[in-house]
C-alpha cells in the first residue's frame, strides 16, 4: 500500500514532470513548418467559344499522412502566363478524393462525369444527396482573390492509412469547366449557360434537355459551343489550371476540421436533401427596377451536425450581391461578400466576380449546436434575368477546440507513460 507522505511522493513527481513535457510538446509543434507544391493538370485545348468540363483522375498532390492547409487554382496558358476571365472564364474547378486498387492499372482517363470512374470516392461531410457537392476543394471566377488558408493548428486530414482500405491507395482528381469566351456574342450569356446560345438539345447525360430548362450546365457541357460573333476568328491554345497546395505533416496537435458544404436550393430538412446546385432569377418588374431594388433573395433552412466554425465563405456567381449563414437563433455564423474587377489584368476583370470575402472566427467563438436549423440566404441583383446561379457555404468544422484535444492527448499520453513505469517495475 502507497502511504500518502512517502511512497506517493515519486509517483507525483513523475505526473508533473510528464505533464511538463507534454506542454512543452505542444508549445513546440504547434505551428509546424508549412510545406508547399506546385502543379499543373492536364492540358486541355480551348478555341473560342469552346467549352471544357471535364473529370482527370490520378493529378499529382502530396502523399502521405498529411494536413491539407491551403488550396489555391487558375488558369495558366502552356508558358504559364495567367488567363483572365473575359477571355476564358473558369465557371469552376473541383478536388475530389478517392481510393484506387493497387491491382488496377491507371489508364488516367478523362471524363465528362464523375459516374464514369470506377473508384472509391470519398466524399466530404456534407450534406447533399450522395455524389452532389463532395469535393474537398473547390472554387469558380473568385478563385484568384478567395483565402483558402486553414488557421493553425487546424487542417483537414488525409492519407491516414488506417482509414485506406486494403489493397487501395489514395489519390486525386479535378474537375474543370471553363469557357472561352474570345469573340462571343453575349459574354454574360456564355458564363451563365443560356440554352439558346449554346444551341443544344442533350446534356451531358444524354438526356433530352426539356424546353424550359433556359440555362444552365445542362446546356455548356464539355465539347459544346457558344455563339460567336459572325465572322470572328481565332486561334486554339493549349491551358492548364495552374494549382497550389499547402500541407503540414500529420501529427497529434493538428486538428482535424471537417467540411460541410450547403446549397441554397436543398429543400431536405433530415436526410432527404435534394441539392440542385443551379437555380435561375427572373428579372424584377419596371416599380423595383425605379426603386434600385432589384435584389432577389433565396434562403433555406436545414440542420446541420454540431462543432466549431473555423473558416467559412460562400460561392456566388457574377450579379451576386453576398450570403449569409444564420444560426437558429439569428445570430450570423459568417457572411460572405464578393468584390469585383475594374480593370483588364487576370484577377482583377472589371465586371466579373474576382474574389469572396472569408470568415476567420476567433475558435470557441462561433459554436453550432448539434441538429441546430441554419438558415442560408444567398441574394443576386436580379436587374436582369440570370440562369445557372449558384449559392453554396462552404464552412470548416472543429468537434473540438486544441485545448480539448490537447487535454484528451495528454491524459491519454500519461497514463500510457505511467503504465510503462509501473510495468517496468
Amino acid at each position: 500500500m502507497w502511504s500518502l507522505y512517502g511512497d506517493f511522493a515519486f509517483p507525483l513527481t513523475i505526473f508533473l514532470l510528464l505533464l511538463s513535457t507534454q506542454c512543452s510538446s505542444y508549445s513546440a509543434q504547434i505551428k509546424p513548418k508549412i510545406k508547399s507544391a506546385v502543379f499543373l493538370s492536364p492540358k486541355f485545348e480551348l478555341g473560342p467559344g469552346s467549352v471544357i468540363d471535364r473529370f482527370y483522375p490520378d493529378i499529382d498532390f502530396p502523399r502521405g499522412h498529411i494536413a491539407l492547409k491551403s488550396f489555391n487554382a487558375e488558369v495558366v496558358d502552356d508558358v504559364g502566363n495567367p488567363i483572365p476571365l473575359h477571355e476564358t472564364y473558369l465557371h469552376h474547378w473541383a478536388i475530389y478524393r478517392y481510393y484506387q486498387s493497387k491491382n488496377v492499372t491507371e489508364t488516367k482517363h478523362e471524363s465528362k462525369v464523375l459516374e464514369d470512374f470506377d473508384k472509391v470516392i470519398v466524399w466530404n461531410s456534407g450534406i447533399c444527396q450522395e455524389k452532389i457537392l463532395g469535393q474537398y476543394f473547390g472554387l469558380g471566377s473568385e478563385t484568384r482573390g478567395t483565402s483558402t488558408d486553414i488557421p493553425d493548428p487546424f487542417g483537414i486530414e488525409i492519407g491516414n492509412p488506417i482509414e485506406i482500405p486494403e489493397g487501395f491507395e489514395e489519390k486525386w482528381l479535378v474537375n474543370i469547366h471553363a469557357i472561352d469566351t474570345r469573340g462571343a456574342e453575349d459574354k454574360l450569356g456564355c458564363t451563365e449557360c443560356k440554352c439558346d446560345l449554346y444551341n443544344v438539345t442533350i446534356d451531358q447525360y444524354g438526356e433530352v434537355i426539356r424546353p424550359d430548362y433556359k440555362g444552365g450546365q445542362r446546356c455548356c457541357h464539355d465539347y459544346t459551343q457558344c455563339k460567336l460573333k459572325d465572322g470572328f476568328k481565332g486561334p486554339k491554345r493549349n491551358l492548364h489550371l495552374r494549382y497550389t497546395v499547402k500541407w503540414v505533416d500529420w501529427d497529434d496537435f493538428v486538428v482535424p476540421v471537417k467540411i460541410y458544404i450547403i446549397d441554397v436550393t436543398d429543400k431536405g430538412m433530415n436526410s432527404d436533401h435534394r441539392c440542385k446546385i443551379e437555380y435561375n432569377i427572373e428579372a424584377c418588374n419596371t416599380d423595383h427596377k425605379e426603386g434600385n431594388s432589384c435584389v432577389d433573395v433565396k434562403r433555406t433552412s436545414l440542420p446541420l451536425p454540431g462543432g466549431y466554425v473555423i473558416y467559412g465563405v460562400a460561392h456566388q456567381h457574377s450579379s451576386g450581391i453576398g450570403s449569409t449563414l444564420y444560426g437558429q437563433d439569428g445570430r450570423v455564423i459568417c457572411s460572405s461578400i464578393p468584390s469585383y474587377g475594374n480593370g483588364n489584368e487576370a484577377g482583377n476583370e472589371v465586371g466579373y466576380l474576382v474574389g469572396m470575402s472569408t470568415c476567420y472566427p476567433k475558435p470557441g467563438s462561433v459554436k453550432i449546436i448539434d441538429g441546430e436549423i441554419l438558415t442560408l440566404e444567398s441574394l443576386y441583383n436580379n436587374t436582369k434575368e440570370h440562369t445557372g446561379l449558384m449559392g453554396f457555404f462552404y464552412l470548416l468544422v472543429a468537434e473540438q477546440l486544441p485545448s480539448q484535444r490537447f487535454i484528451h492527448s495528454t491524459r491519454s499520453s500519461f497514463f500510457m507513460d505511467v503504465d510503462n513505469i509501473f510495468l517496468d517495475n
